[in-house]
């Protein structure tokens, strides 16, 4: 379920457990279409044959798919009513901690530890990132994201 929150709920948040989105599966036509789009050409994203014979017996997603998803992933947990503008102000202690098999499904756990109302009127927010892979104990990816958010006019 969606989480609808207001831009001033948000500068009030303090440890918000925003849940896991739902499963999505990561397919070797996204890899290499990633792969295009980023001139990363590496064999173990997208050469299966090779692949096969490497460490993790398949292709993998690179680690930069894996982040560029967060954003569509974090529309399925959450929702600001009344945002008006914003921006992905940046990243902490981002690591990539286990590789995504091709095929393999993913999703986003998240949480809000603090919203940080702005002398600009905009809230700042972390949201910590943990993306996990389906039948995998230790996640693909951990980290944080910060965003600014300010409410419509």
């Amino acid at each position: 379920m969606t989480l609808e929150i207001t831009v001033a709920e948000l500068a009030e948040t303090k440890d918000l457990d925003l849940g896991a989105s739902p499963w999505q599966r990561l397919e070797q036509e996204r890899i290499d279409t990633f792969a295009t789009a980023t001139d990363d050409h590496q064999w173990i994203h997208v050469d299966p044959e090779r692949a096969a014979d490497g460490p993790f017996g398949r292709t993998i997603a690179h680690g930069y798919l894996t982040l560029s998803l967060v954003p569509s992933l974090l529309k399925k947990l959450m929702v600001i009513t009344d945002h008006g503008r914003g921006t992905n102000y940046g990243l902490d202690k981002v690591r990539f901690t286990a590789p995504v098999p091709v095929d393999a499904e993913i999703r986003l756990s998240a949480s809000i530890p603090e919203g940080v109302r702005r002398e600009d009127g905009g809230v700042q927010y972390r949201v910590a990132l943990r993306i996990e892979v389906k039948g995998q104990e230790r996640p693909a990816m951990v980290g944080e994201s910060i965003y600014l958010t300010y409410a419509r006019a």
